[in-house]
């Protein structure tokens, strides 16, 4: 992990941690063609919620958006070692145990050239 102080306009330099690990994109959304909205129980949403921020608080999720399209599901930005680590924690969600969350999107990210040196 790498650490770097980061100045605060009027205020003292704020750590950043950057875990440099891979980083990769998913999309998901739910099942409702086939499955009815109550096998979406109140249970299972709060146990996909509780498990999101386990993870995010794991770093393993950095960033997460629900979906504003209407499909349900989530935007999601993962970093890990590699790409088994992310499929590992999506199939620990439990809407995608309960078959109710399909992948639509994953994507392994890389670096913006823009940002690199000029050549």
């Amino acid at each position: 992990m790498l650490v770097v102080l980061v100045p605060r306009s009027l205020g003292p330099l704020v750590p950043v941690f950057y875990n440099l690990c891979m980083q990769f994109l998913s999309v998901s959304r739910r099942r409702s063609d086939a499955f009815p909205p109550e096998a979406f129980t109140p249970e299972l949403l709060a146990g996909e919620g509780a498990r999101v921020k386990q993870l995010y608080a794991e770093g393993v999720v950095r960033q997460i958006w629900a979906r504003g399209d209407g499909a349900g599901g989530a935007a999601i930005l993962w970093e890990a070692a590699n790409e088994s680590e992310v499929h590992a924690a999506v199939e620990s969600l439990p809407l995608f145990k309960a078959g109710l969350l399909d992948i639509v999107i994953f994507l392994p990210l890389k670096p913006y050239a823009g940002f690199g040196t000029a050549k």
